[in-house]
């Protein structure tokens, strides 16, 4: 695929259902971000996930903003001086705008065009000026405290071959995540999890062989449902904005406890990133289109060798274990279950590029999460073991996440 036609794709990610009928600040600027920052995700040998690091810096910084004008939570990291009366719209909006204003410099003529347009709608005054100032400020310290974070590092993969012995050459994606400076964890290893299973065990020869008939392009034994999911889900690097958007709107959250709610999301993702990338790379285990076609050396008696077996789509390029959309949707579940205190949330609904008309609903993150894991598997990519310890990854990861940044003040009245 042509990497424009590649980054429209991730661009148009998966999206809401529907337009919002309940927006703020924090859901208004979430969307225009997404929008800018989706070409980022495109495969063109850079990292797809500084899309993922943009959005995290965006909303630290639209919440450490208007929590300092209404301090109900303790800073993600910085809490300046701030007026009650200090507009919490022109604060977000401009530390959005100015986090996204250093990607390039075509996109810092757009943030300043964006974001005058949207400033002209809040009346002018000082409220307004100290809002922009306050804004641009936190904007300020969260660039600075992600600067030089290994973002930026080269790509030291060293791939595994013998002298004079072809490999595939394709880019791998991310080999430098595993050493990112994390949002909110201590280590990028702090989660890394037990090793795979054993090639020998009975576990791998039932999960290879689900995989091989389940996840094949030409699988006889999965489902029309089956493929939709499949395929409903190989573009979903930003889907997880608008599903948070939508709970936003549906609980009709404050400006202050949405801008927390969409951080804590942001955060939990990009940690989420870090350590199954750290995971990835360490264990550095196969993909099913290696194993399937290389079933007879495994040494596992009950896995038969499919020389011709291919995936339902190209397979990502980094390592299999563990499941990374798995930890993405674990990571995501759990900060909703924190935030909304259950597992059960007001109905939301995305549609995917990759299969146009159909829209997708849940109304509960279990489910939510279960299909993500199906998903992966029925598109050939992950095997079972790898989704149970990626999704488990994520809720460890949410979890720690809200409870050690952006918690609420003990002296709070709400």
């Amino acid at each position: 695929m042509h990497a424009n036609a590649r980054s429209l794709l991730v661009a148009a990610a998966l999206t809401a259902a529907a337009p919002p009928a309940f927006a703020n600040v924090i859901t208004d600027w979430d969307e225009k971000a997404v929008a800018i920052v989706a070409p980022m995700s495109s495969l063109d040998g850079t990292s797809p996930y500084t899309a993922v690091r943009m959005m995290g810096m965006v909303h630290a910084a639209m919440f450490d903003a208007v929590n300092s004008i209404e301090p109900h939570y303790r800073p993600y990291l910085v809490q300046l001086p701030a007026g009650a009366a200090t507009s919490k719209e022109a604060a977000a909006a401009a530390a959005a705008a100015s986090v996204l204003a250093t990607i390039d410099a075509k996109t810092a003529g757009e943030m300043k065009a964006t974001l005058a347009t949207y400033l002209a709608s809040i009346p002018d005054g000082v409220t307004k000026s100290e809002g922009v100032k306050l804004g641009e400020a936190v904007a300020a310290k969260i660039l600075q405290a992600r600067a030089n974070d290994g973002s930026d590092a080269p790509d030291t993969y060293r791939p595994r071959t013998t002298p004079g012995v072809y490999i595939p050459t394709a880019i791998t994606l991310s080999s430098m995540w595993p050493t990112l400076k994390p949002f909110a964890m201590t280590n990028p290893a702090q989660f890394r999890p037990k090793p795979p299973i054993s090639l020998e065990s009975e576990e791998w020869a039932t999960d290879y062989n689900e995989l091989k008939d389940y996840g094949g392009k030409t699988s006889a034994k999965r489902t029309a449902q089956q493929t939709e999911t499949a395929l409903f889900w190989t573009s979903p690097l930003l889907a997880y904005q608008p599903l948070a958007r939508q709970l936003v709107t549906a609980k009709q959250m404050s400006v202050v406890d949405s801008a927390r709610f969409m951080a804590l999301e942001a955060v939990g993702l990009n940690d989420a990133i870090i350590a199954v990338l750290d995971a990835k790379y360490h264990y550095d285990f196969w993909r099913p289109i290696t194993a399937i076609r290389n079933g007879d050396i495994d040494g596992n008696p009950a896995t038969d060798r499919e020389a011709t077996w291919q995936p339902v789509a190209n397979t990502p390029m980094h390592p299999e274990y563990p499941c990374s959309h798995c930890i993405q949707s674990g990571s995501v579940a759990a900060v909703v279950k924190a935030v909304l205190g259950g597992v059960d949330i007001p109905e939301v609904a995305l549609t995917s590029p990759a299969t146009p008309g159909v829209t997708h609903r849940w109304n509960n993150t279990t489910a939510f999460t279960e299909e993500v894991a199906n998903a992966r598997i029925w598109a050939g990519f992950h095997y079972r073991f790898s989704t149970r310890v990626g999704t488990q990854m994520g809720y460890e990861i949410g979890e720690y996440v809200v409870k050690h940044v952006m918690q609420p003040l003990v002296t709070s009245s709400r």
